[in-house]
């Protein structure tokens, strides 16, 4: 313990361990601690007798259910563009196998459609009428054919002036449309991106498509077999390849400043590990934080696909605020035995969102409804919060919690900008 440490990583959540493994490949001199006695923290997976005394207080899952073993419950979701840069550019995936997610919905008028991603599934798409996938045909060709180097292509448009909802407009959309695309395409969790330049959003569609195109299957996602509480192992492993230390187990890791008000190391047990910066979740340092929202989860198993959704066997689903009335999106996600995460003939979804009131269980019905008969519920909600400090006075940094998107891409996003500021790299 009483070594000198460029890094102590506090927490072994999937944002930490990204993180670890990122700056151990870097070089650095990584020390990694956790008060639990299990990796993952809040990303990871249960099996079944331990989500029931989670949830339930109880140790007995009926029987009906199959062996607890053969779970692999996640207490959260699945991956696309940035996390896959990241799986290759650390060339985590040696200690993973991943398998395309097998569709990507969304929740339209009362109805699941399938996302359509290209010019060509436009065109089929029962989503929209005759002439509306004529235009949104037009709109997604402008968008494949878009090259940020290629002024040809950008049509007389400055997308780093012209907002979202300007370029929408050029091609006529009607709001149903623009909802599905930004929500459920471009993965916007609000509407604020229509005041924002263009080119974010453009650059999100391609993404998508490029994602899509890349795994070749009915959805540009991806998901660990075993469920997602194998990510932040792997990169642990990643971490420990490169000479990071590991220690769990650790209880009260008590952060030390010097006179100067930055962080020179951590105490636990009687003993300080020394070190440069410290990088931890929000529950180690509460004192440096702020409550941002609430986060409402419900958690089920079925023994049947999400009905309307092609009987994919994993599928993610998702609910534009719009089309509730509600301030914010509800995602639904399903995995299943194909991923190696319940028995056979199981499935498991989630339902998540933004909690708006005081009774998750009520938000979540909408989502809940579209799952059909559930064996099993378990309904869970907690508090999110992001940094106050200022890390360049203290040296700590902070990571925000997990928000309701079952698709990562602010998770990632996150750890990106949070290593920018420790390395000064991009």
């Amino acid at each position: 313990m009483d070594e000198e440490y460029d890094v102590i990583v506090l927490g072994t959540g999937l944002k930490e361990c990204i993180l670890s493994g990122l700056l151990s490949v870097d070089g650095l001199k990584v020390l990694h601690m956790d008060r639990n006695d299990y990796y993952g923290g809040e990303s990871t997976s249960l099996n079944l007798t331990q989500l029931w005394k989670h949830f339930k207080g109880e140790d007995k899952p009926p029987e009906q259910l199959g062996a607890s073993r053969d779970y692999n419950v996640d207490m959260f979701m699945m991956a696309n563009g940035s996390l896959v840069r990241i799986l290759i550019h650390t060339d985590v995936t040696k200690y993973l196998n991943f398998k395309a997610v097998d569709g990507s919905f969304v929740y339209n008028k009362s109805k699941i459609y399938k996302v359509p991603a290209t010019d060509v599934e436009a065109l089929k798409s029962p989503l929209m009428g005759l002439f509306e996938k004529r235009r949104a045909r037009k709109f997604f060709i402008y968008v494949q054919d878009y090259d940020e180097n290629d002024p040809k292509s950008h049509e007389g448009l400055d997308l780093t002036k012209v907002t979202a909802k300007e370029l929408i407009s050029k091609y006529g959309l009607e709001d149903d449309t623009i909802d599905f695309i930004g929500h459920a395409l471009a993965l916007y969790s609000s509407d604020n991106y229509l005041d924002q330049p263009a080119l974010d959003f453009v650059k999100r569609m391609k993404l998508y498509a490029e994602s899509l195109a890349r795994f070749q299957g009915g959805s540009p996602y991806i998901y660990p077999l075993y469920g997602l509480g194998e990510l932040p192992q792997a990169f642990a492993r990643l971490s420990a390849v490169y000479g990071g230390t590991y220690m769990l187990n650790k209880p009260e890791c008590k952060i030390e400043y010097g006179d100067d008000g930055k962080v020179i190391g951590v105490t636990s047990e009687g003993e300080t590990a020394k070190c440069k910066k410290v990088v931890c979740d929000p529950s180690y340092l509460p004192d440096k934080v702020k409550k941002v929202g609430k986060v409402a989860r419900a958690v089920c198993i079925m023994s049947h696909p999400i009905p309307d959704t092609n009987d994919s066997h994993s599928a993610q689903v998702i609910v534009p605020q719009k089309q509730l009335g509600r301030k914010s999106d509800m995602y639904l996600f399903c995995c299943s035995y194909a991923h190696n995460v319940a028995p056979k003939g199981k499935f498991i979804a989630f339902v998540s969102t933004e909690a708006e009131t005081d009774d998750p269980k009520v938000e979540l019905e909408p989502g809940i409804k579209l799952l059909g008969p559930v064996d099993e519920i378990f309904y869970d909600n907690y508090d999110r919060y992001e940094p106050t400090n200022d890390h360049t006075a203290d040296n700590c940094f902070i990571s925000a919690s997990y928000d309701p998107t079952t698709h990562f891409e602010t998770t990632v996003n996150d750890v990106i900008q949070m290593y920018t500021k420790i390395t000064g790299k991009i």
